[in-house]
């Protein structure tokens, strides 16, 4: 591996490379802190790098995998840390102002469990405001380092920028409407959203607890099943979590994909979706369909349209009971659209949370009746390509603007489904645009395996960013 290439290297290939000693965790450590001095001033991605924890930890792995001691893929990797998994003794400023100075006295689970794993925290990640849709404005936003001008994604933007720029070889991110999935197509990345409690959620600051996913954000599926094997399982600390066993998600990834019956519902998907996005649909039907899998249109449930549409109050309600400790006490401290989206839950009627609760129960039962038909489920990540901020910004703007961005994302958190999210192509001035699959509960292992053949397939997932 030339020198030039570690940065964007993938996980399994550091894996190898210090088993054969071509590379040491403390050398690779110490040329990505390097490489976060001289990008970071440009990028913003980090809110706070831990050069002296990761060179211990470094030192450590290198020490254990000389004896002999290797801990599995993740031993000796670099990773980042999204602000609001909290971290011993590393603040953890949840995007906001409000913790601005919060010290947390232990580790999340997430964390402690990368670190049983081997792996490294090069450092906390800049994200939005309480993990909602733009960031708190006395916080500079991350720059996408494919191009500047371009949406980063949100909320796990610094995640997205970070891995993609080369600043770490993966990170965590959370979903709880697509936060996983819009940093991961704006960036070029393969973003795994699990079954909601397959990862635990303990010491992670919520924006809704029920909606919230945390997962991986890395530069390959092979990457994402890695680290997402060190952070699955059980924890008695998050009763919410799953008791299914962790399987290991690198095994069998060479089985390929035919026989998979993959279903798309083209009313749904190209009626909205601008030229760039409904391009990578196209593309990635074919090489599907030419790995073996059979593709078929289907319908999708009557209520997903009442998913993404109903969304945005969902949250709020959840949001508010999360802030109650410090809204409307510390109101001013908040920026106006997190502070709008917590008004919105403090004065939603009882009888209209029932009803979108009632709503999603059905659209979960309608979806597992779905997954009867099919294996797996082609999506958009959103239908604007791979957008400019201000155009964003006017869409979110712009009254139901924000259901037009969550159509394909939301309802996979209302019902709790896995989803990979995986670079799917170009748009014409060069930039990524990405594409999601999704599965049924706890088959995170299928859809990693269909990631990684797509990705024998193409080689979307090894382009980078020229910064």
């Amino acid at each position: 591996m030339a020198l030039t290439d570690i940065p964007f290297a993938n996980i399994t290939e550091l894996a190898d490379a210090y088993r054969s000693r071509k590379l040491s965790p403390v050398e690779v450590t110490r040329q990505i802190l390097d490489r976060i001095e001289r990008l970071e001033p440009t990028l913003r991605s980090y809110v706070t790098v831990t050069a002296d924890i990761a060179l211990e930890q470094a030192r450590k792995a290198e020490v254990e995998i000389a004896g002999g001691r290797i801990r599995g893929p993740m031993h000796g990797v670099p990773v980042g840390i999204k602000d609001l998994c909290e971290t011993r003794g590393v603040k953890t400023t949840w995007g906001s102002t409000i913790l601005a100075d919060y010290v947390p006295e232990s580790d999340c689970t997430v964390v402690s469990r990368l670190y049983e794993a081997g792996a490294i925290m090069i450092g906390k990640l800049k994200m939005t405001e309480g993990a909602f849709s733009v960031h708190h404005p006395a916080v500079e936003p991350p720059n996408n380092p494919w191009h500047a001008d371009h949406w980063p994604g949100v909320s796990t933007s610094g995640s997205g920028v970070a891995t993609a720029a080369g600043l770490c070889y993966g990170a965590i991110g959370t979903d709880t409407g697509g936060s996983i999935r819009f940093p991961s197509g704006a960036n070029g990345l393969t973003g795994l959203k699990p079954t909601w409690g397959r990862v635990s959620r303990h010491g992670v600051l919520p924006l809704a607890n029920s909606l919230d996913h945390v997962g991986p954000m890395t530069r390959s599926a092979a990457d994402a099943g890695a680290m997402l094997g060190a952070m699955a399982g059980m924890d008695p600390n998050d009763p919410t979590t799953l008791e299914a066993p962790v399987p290991d998600y690198l095994a069998g990834l060479e089985q390929g994909i035919r026989g998979l019956r993959i279903g798309f519902d083209p009313r749904y998907i190209y009626d909205v979706c601008e030229p760039d996005t409904a391009a990578v649909i196209d593309e990635a039907r074919k090489v599907l369909a030419d790995l073996g899998a059979k593709v078929t249109e289907i319908v999708m449930p009557g209520n997903t349209v009442a998913m993404y549409k109903d969304w945005a109050k969902f949250c709020a309600v959840e949001t508010a009971v999360a802030h109650e400790k410090t809204y409307p006490s510390r109101a001013s401290e908040y920026g106006p659209v997190l502070a709008d989206l917590i008004e919105q839950g403090r004065n939603l009627g009882v009888l209209d949370l029932m009803r979108i609760y009632h709503a999603r129960l059905v659209f979960q039962g309608q979806l597992r009746k779905l997954f009867q038909e099919i294996d797996l489920l082609l999506m958009p990540v959103h239908p604007f390509g791979n957008p400019s901020a201000g155009k964003l910004d006017e869409v979110f703007k712009r009254p139901g603007g924000i259901d037009d961005v969550l159509r394909f994302t939301a309802p996979f958190d209302m019902s709790g489904s896995p989803t990979i999210t995986i670079p799917g192509g170009l748009n014409q001035a060069g930039l990524p645009v990405g594409f999601q699959l999704v599965g049924r509960h706890l088959d995170e292992a299928l859809l990693i395996r269909a990631g990684h053949a797509f990705q024998g397939a193409t080689d979307w997932h090894r382009r980078h960013p020229t910064i």
